[in-house]
């Protein structure tokens, strides 16, 4: 067991856990966080991205122990104040949601991308996405949602 903290959606928040938990399972079981799905368990699908340091990753591939002193971003910490983010209001306008499995994951690689860099071409939303897979939209209907969003000054780094 180890004692690890740790900032999650903008909160200092402690934990003592096995080192090989996987970050997915903390997220979901030790503080009841249920939006980043599980779909694969390998890295390949994106359902369960999350943001890391500023960086989208796969959290069913991130173990306890790589957590110590890190900030975590999940699809909770992105809405404020109970209001859904730009980017998850033009997920709705622009029928992005369809299912609504891989949208979590989608809208966390989106926001790791427009942290970044907040006018994005067309290329390189598809590459932020390329990690995740969705059945539903045919993913035209994800990157208009994230065109839309982007240089709208909205997306905001809640680690500050």
């Amino acid at each position: 067991m180890i004692q690890i903290s740790f900032i999650l959606n903008g909160k200092k928040v402690k934990l003592e856990t096995d080192e090989n938990r996987r970050l997915i399972d903390i997220l979901r079981e030790d503080f009841s966080l249920t939006g980043t799905k599980e779909g694969c368990s390998i890295g390949e699908c994106g359902a369960c991205t999350i943001i890391m340091n500023k960086l989208a990753v796969n959290s069913c591939l991130v173990l306890a122990g790589q957590l110590i002193d890190s900030e975590i971003l999940t699809i909770e910490g992105v809405s404020e104040n109970g209001k859904l983010n730009v980017l998850q209001e033009n997920f709705l306008k622009y029928g992005a949601v369809q299912c609504g499995y891989c949208t979590p994951g989608m809208i966390m690689s989106i926001y790791a991308l427009l942290l970044k860099n907040n006018n994005p071409a067309d290329e390189e939303i598809k590459e932020a996405i390329a990690g995740n897979l969705c059945r539903c939209t045919g993913y035209k209907q994800i990157i208009d949602a994230a065109r839309a969003t982007a240089d709208t000054d909205m997306i905001t780094d809640l680690s500050q």
